[in-house]
């Protein structure tokens, strides 16, 4: 039998990542997440780009941005309306959960 193990660690909103910490989990440039953070589908704490500090939870986003973009072809103004969307579909079902 062929095990592996894996390791991970769990990001939350108290996790801090930099724009470097981020573009290394995403694989992609700094230019790309300026331009996440200009279409307001992440939102960093701090200035400017050297200052910024991302919540753990970012990286989701940021994850799931990708896959839009990439696999669906969407632009980033889609993007940002799909993740809102998203976001009020998950925030509808946690509201449906807590009624019944």
């Amino acid at each position: 039998m062929n095990t592996k193990v894996l390791s991970g660690i769990v990001l939350d909103e108290e996790t801090v990542l930099s724009l470097g910490d981020l573009c290394n989990a995403c694989s992609h440039h700094a230019e790309w997440v300026v331009e996440l953070v200009d279409e307001g589908i992440l939102q960093p704490a701090g200035r400017n780009p050297e200052q910024w500090r991302f919540p753990g939870t970012s990286l989701q986003r940021a994850r799931t941005a990708m896959r839009l973009q990439q696999d669906l072809k969407i632009n980033l103004a889609g993007v940002a309306l799909a993740l809102d969307l998203l976001d009020e579909i998950e925030s509808l079902r946690a509201l449906i959960s807590r009624l019944e």
